[in-house]
């Protein structure tokens, strides 16, 4: 589903970009960070993870572990996964930003960045700590 990676810690993952996303993953990384300390780092389905929480699906028999905030460097733009829903109306939390982030593409938890620096950074670093404290999705 996700790319493979070989990091086994997030500085391993960031210094193995290229520039100039290497720099951009380390912005986002450091964000995320500061927004939300309280989510420990580690390396999820070959992405930059943040925090954890154990889930149970809808359908019988899934579970398992995931994490509240995500970060993935992709071929064409990074993703910033928060996988919250919005206490206003139980729906994706990042959907409700698309107006505040309308240089970004946004689906469901998803938010896909082809520059960081292009979107409004005040928005994005409320999704973020939105994100760390609202009830994440599926969460048991």
């Amino acid at each position: 589903m996700f790319k493979e990676t070989s990091a086994q810690t997030p500085d391993q993952y960031i210094d193995g970009l290229e520039e100039p996303r290497r720099s951009e993953i380390r912005s986002l990384h450091d964000l995320i960070r500061r927004e939300a300390p309280e989510l420990e780092p580690h390396i999820a389905s070959g992405m930059l993870a943040y925090g954890r929480y154990h889930y149970k699906g809808k359908s019988k028999g899934t579970e398992g572990e995931w994490f509240h905030i995500g970060l993935a460097s992709n071929k064409r733009y990074i993703s910033l996964y928060v996988m919250a829903t919005d206490p206003k109306d139980g729906g994706y939390l990042a959907e409700s930003y698309k107006e505040r982030l309308a240089k970004a593409d946004i689906g469901k938890s998803c938010v896909r960045l082809k520059r960081p620096g292009d979107v409004d950074q005040a928005a994005l670093a409320e999704l973020i700590r939105d994100g760390a404290k609202f009830s994440p999705i599926g969460e048991s």
